[in-house]
């Protein structure tokens, strides 16, 4: 069940910062909606603080139907093997090289989960798992010709992501955070994304105008939002809702985040 809260602070940015605070949450897990847009007004006289809400998916409701979640396991789990980590439609950076290979029931439950969607779609590879210092677990599928894994712009890829934390954290009070990739996908996407985040900025910039971009989903708005967190003179929000949410990089003179 989705909830949502409203915050408020100097900037858009620093409003949604403060509620990712509250929640314990990341930008990439939530979405975000500007109610008001911050107004500095004159000498101070008539200034108004940026308000956004802030929607969330409840950690303990329901996310997936039960035929996803009761996916038959292969009748032999493949044993945790230790393989290069890769983001996922969820979160940030690529892991770290340090990640070590995953273990413990969590990562059991992910393995058993992955071995037997793929199983289901006709796919042969199998899931390489391992835990990020950040405590997540990186998920590379190994096998040949993966391009049908990971589908159109990563959408086959970030289904395969989704359903396996539906699976993993369906009726759990804490959830963990899972990053699925295939053949370096996300890296390749992510870097992409970067260069366009930066070439977007310098015209936002030059010519002092908003640009919209295309819709993305969470992970690819996410990459855009950190890639110009720091930018001079801009900001980004996301507009819209799924599967059609877009990010705005704004014009934003004298804020600094």
């Amino acid at each position: 069940m989705l909830k949502w809260i409203e915050s408020t602070g100097k900037s858009e940015e620093a409003a949604i910062e403060a509620a990712l605070q509250k929640l314990g949450m990341d930008r990439d897990e939530v979405s975000v909606e500007v109610l008001e847009r911050a107004k500095s007004g004159f000498l101070g006289i008539g200034s108004c603080p940026a308000k956004v809400k802030v929607t969330y998916e409840a950690a303990n409701e329901p996310a997936a139907p039960a035929p996803v979640a009761e996916a038959p396991a292969a009748p032999a789990a493949k044993p945790v093997q230790a393989e290069t980590p890769a983001p996922a439609v969820e979160a940030q950076a690529p892991a770290a090289p340090a990640a070590a290979p995953a273990q413990g029931e969590k990562a059991q439950q992910i393995n058993d989960f992955l071995t037997g969607l793929l199983s289901h779609m006709g796919a042969d590879a199998q899931p390489v798992i391992k835990m990020d210092e950040n405590g997540t677990y990186q998920v590379e599928l190994v096998g040949q010709n993966l391009g049908g894994l990971i589908g159109r712009r990563g959408e086959t890829l970030d289904a395969i992501q989704q359903l396996t934390g539906y699976a993993v954290n369906h009726g759990q009070p804490k959830r963990v955070r899972i990053h699925v990739d295939a053949e370096g996908y996300r890296a390749k996407r992510e870097e992409s994304l970067i260069r366009l985040a930066h070439k977007v900025a310098g015209k936002v910039v030059k010519y002092r105008r908003n640009v919209t971009l295309e819709p993305m989903n969470a992970y690819e708005r996410h990459v855009i939002h950190t890639a110009l967190q720091d930018t001079a003179d801009v900001t980004t929000y996301s507009i819209g809702t799924e599967p059609n949410r877009r990010t705005v990089v704004a014009y934003s003179r004298g804020e600094h985040r």
